[in-house]
């Protein structure tokens, strides 16, 4: 059960996150319950659809960001966005189960996104505080500055849902997956 009211509805959403709600509706089909929660701030929602918007735009593809989605998860224990992050990744990236449950471990079964996905890990677990090697690592993987800034910024976006579902306890709306507690 979640700890904080997630509107049962789009109508029963605060009147100026509704608009925002539609167009997830529109895009999804559904509306997950972590936009519902997140409604309730119509100013964090329309703070995390930008985000996630312009980074849809970026320079990384998306079987990259959900593989960083997967293994940031993890490292948050987010059982909300594995189970999440695992269906988008099987049904809309097109991952293989060997490739989520090699990211949910942190890495991945292909060389240039183990590179990604490790680095992201680092950002996670060193709070930013990586390595000149964890840098050179992703750069001989053949990623630039810019796909480097961006890997960054998706550790911070999905460490923000992370930290939502975590707070407030979403109920998981997808096929559950557990996240490991260490």
């Amino acid at each position: 059960m979640s700890r904080i009211p997630t509107p049962a509805s789009v109508a029963a959403a605060p009147e100026a996150a509704q608009p925002l709600l539609n167009a997830v509706q529109k895009q999804l089909g559904v509306v997950p319950n972590l936009f519902r929660l997140v409604a309730n701030s119509p100013a964090a929602l329309e703070g995390y659809l930008g985000l996630n918007g312009a980074l849809a735009k970026g320079s990384l593809d998306a079987r990259t960001r959900e593989r960083i989605a997967l293994a940031v998860a993890q490292v948050n224990g987010c059982s909300y966005c594995l189970s999440a992050h695992s269906y988008i990744g099987k049904n809309m990236a097109k991952l293989d189960d060997a490739e989520i449950a090699a990211n949910i471990a942190g890495g991945s079964t292909d060389p240039r996104a183990d590179a990604a996905v490790r680095f992201a890990v680092k950002v996670v677990e060193q709070r930013g505080h990586v390595s000149d090697t964890d840098l050179a690592a992703v750069r001989m993987a053949g990623y630039s500055d810019a796909q480097l800034v961006e890997i960054v910024v998706h550790v911070a976006l999905n460490t923000l849902t992370n930290y939502v579902n975590n707070v407030g306890g979403t109920e998981i709306d997808f096929p559950v997956v557990q996240a490991r507690v260490a």
